[in-house]
């Protein structure tokens, strides 16, 4: 039972995230597991640095594209963001099966309010998540030979991010 979670889990691995698909002439992109990894990583630090609930940050950030393991990644050019909702939820819902009843109630909760966005933490994870796409940006402009393609994601970005230290940390990645 718990087993099938975790090769849900471990699928991320092979789900190449699809906005770089699309608009980077790259060979290989990064998978859903690799973003999520950095933003664990980024969560981790910023969280126990602004002593948010740090557990509750990474739980959340661990969860957040859980059901990209079944559904794959979408872009908002392929599918409406209610469609993308309602498929997630219902994906979500099936994966927590594989858990016992406690511990999906838990991360239900938590998924419900990554997705609602209604707590401090879950408009952090939102920004770490637009952050951690723009340090990925950077890394790719290395590789690629025209920084145009990439100018869409910092503006995402550059829109979502409010945090003060987030975003000096935003322009202190897009200034280089």
């Amino acid at each position: 039972m718990i087993l099938d979670f975790f090769q849900i889990a471990a699928n991320l691995k092979t789900i190449p995230r699809q906005g770089w698909i699309e608009k980077l002439p790259l060979k290989n992109t990064e998978s859903v597991a690799d973003h999520t990894y950095s933003m664990a990583v980024i969560g981790m630090i910023l969280s126990d640095y602004q002593k948010y609930n740090t557990e509750k940050i990474l739980k959340m950030i661990l969860i957040h594209d859980l059901a990209e393991s079944i559904t794959g990644d979408f872009t908002p050019e392929q599918i409406s963001k209610s469609k993308k909702k309602i498929l997630e939820k219902n994906t979500f819902d099936k994966i927590l099966k594989h858990l016992p009843k406690n511990i999906q109630n838990q991360y239900l909760s938590l998924w419900n309010e990554y997705q609602t966005n209604n707590s401090i933490e879950a408009k952090f994870v939102h920004q770490i998540d637009k952050l951690e796409m723009a340090l990925q940006a950077k890394i790719y402009s290395k590789q690629i030979k025209s920084n145009k393609e990439l100018k869409s994601f910092f503006n995402s970005a550059r829109r979502e991010i409010h945090d003060p230290d987030l975003l000096n940390l935003f322009n202190q990645l897009s200034d280089n």
